[in-house]
């Protein structure tokens, strides 16, 4: 009996017989080709994402109005970890704590004026020095000889200065000699041509011979003249030239004294009276020419350096007042000078006794100052807390009065020192503020307060 195939409807005719003129079926894997097929990627619609976005927007815009309806940011802290004190009046003392160091009144550097080998040391350091005791003994043998070599130039030339002193002093006196021998020619002949001229009346003298010495005695007269006129010019440049003569000797003279100075000061003498410290030079040592051989203090008289924060640069002074105390007494200083330059923040300046100087100080001990910058003022107050470090003094936590909150308060807060904080705007009196340190909730704007 054989298949029956419907012409009209090809979908229908047997899937089990892919190949009709194999006549079996077909035993080959089957193709998955034909059920593949392309998925597309949903897109949201515009309308879809504009609810979603608006949502965020007002979940946003809620919990910001929350926030604020309940004061912004909090925390909830215990009472027992603050410190809260109360805006008082009082009366504020303007000074800042200060560290000193005692250092002598007057100091005096000693220096080796010439460089040279150490041969002998004649005191020790830390030893009471007079005036003009000798301390060390250099040697220089360059500067031994240089010193020679400069004492012979400068003999020599003291020696050629004599020389020509000597030789215009010679001068003046030919001048002289001749105007005395010229003056005597004219004398002789005046007389002789005065005889000839009473002679020549008698025919006992010719004419010629009246007027051979009336040439002798023109002649005379002239060479007088020239002489006078040449001893005043000769006198006259002689002085200038001895002028400058003696103002050379006197430099070369000056000069062989300040070598022969030079070499004095390879003996090195203490200048002033004092303490010698810092003086630290072994035998067989070699001092350069200006090297620091130590200095000379002042051993009874004393002054204090301090250091103090850039930012009162602006407000220390000269005759600012500094006091402290000790052993029951109490002692006054003022600045005597400040130092412009600023060191790691620090500036420095010089405080000396006003008034009795304390006795119990030695070198190197630190004092601590109470420094005054102002006259003492009524204020309201609040402590000097740990607190300033964290708002920089522009804003503190100010307690409620039923003490269960404290809220963040924009203030303007103006001097301060070790114990108060002066109160310029935004506190009153009474209110109470949180002193203690910030440091956990300075980004929160309001505190729960608890019991614990």
């Amino acid at each position: 009996m054989g298949t029956v195939t419907n012409m009209d409807n090809p979908s229908k005719q047997p899937k089990n017989n892919p190949n009709p003129g194999s006549g079996r079926p077909h035993s080959g894997a089957v193709s998955g080709s034909g059920m593949d097929r392309r998925v597309e990627k949903k897109k949201l619609p515009l309308k879809k994402i504009g609810w979603i976005g608006g949502g965020v927007l007002f979940v946003a815009v809620a919990s910001a109005l929350a926030m604020q309806a309940t004061g912004g940011r909090s925390l909830k802290v215990g009472k027992d970890r603050l410190e809260i004190s109360e805006v008082q009046s009082g009366t504020f003392e303007d000074f800042i704590p200060v560290r000193a160091r005692v250092t002598p009144l007057k100091t005096v550097f000693l220096d080796a004026i010439e460089g040279g080998r150490v041969e002998r040391v004649l005191v020790e350091d830390g030893a009471i020095v007079k005036a003009g005791q000798p301390i060390v003994e250099l040697s220089n043998a360059g500067l031994q000889l240089e010193v020679i070599q400069n004492e012979a130039l400068v003999t020599e030339q003291l020696n050629n200065l004599r020389t020509t002193e000597l030789g215009l002093e010679r001068n003046r006196l030919d001048h002289k000699r001749n105007l005395v021998e010229i003056n005597y020619e004219i004398t002789r002949l005046s007389r002789q041509a005065e005889r000839e001229r009473d002679l020549i009346k008698t025919g006992a003298v010719s004419q010629a011979k009246l007027d051979d010495t009336e040439d002798a005695l023109a002649y005379y007269i002239a060479k007088r003249d020239v002489t006078v006129e040449s001893q005043a010019t000769d006198m006259r440049m002689q002085k200038q030239q001895l002028d400058f003569l003696q103002k050379a000797g006197g430099q070369l003279e000056k000069s062989l004294e300040f070598a022969r100075g030079n070499l004095e000061a390879l003996e090195v003498k203490a200048p002033v009276d004092g303490k010698l410290s810092g003086f630290n030079v072994e035998i067989g040592q070699s001092i350069e020419r200006g090297g620091r051989l130590g200095q000379i203090d002042d051993p009874n008289r004393f002054k204090l350096e301090a250091e103090i924060d850039e930012f009162y640069l602006n407000r220390v002074d000269l005759g600012q007042i500094a006091t402290f105390e000790q052993g029951g007494s109490d002692y006054a200083l003022q600045i005597a000078k400040i130092y412009p330059q600023v060191t790691g923040g620090l500036f420095t300046v010089d405080l000396v006794f006003d008034g009795e100087e304390a006795k119990a100080i030695r070198r190197g001990q630190t004092i601590q100052l109470k420094l005054t910058l102002g006259d003492a003022s009524e204020a309201r107050l609040i402590p000097n807390g740990a607190f300033f470090q964290d708002t920089g003094g522009h804003w503190v936590f100010v307690v409620s009065s039923d003490g269960t909150e404290a809220v963040k308060r924009n203030v303007r807060l103006g001097r301060r020192n070790t114990r108060h904080i002066e109160v310029l705007d935004g506190l009153d009196l009474g209110e109470k503020v949180i002193t203690s340190p910030y440091t956990n909730f300075k980004d929160m704007d309001r505190l729960k307060l608890g019991e614990k």
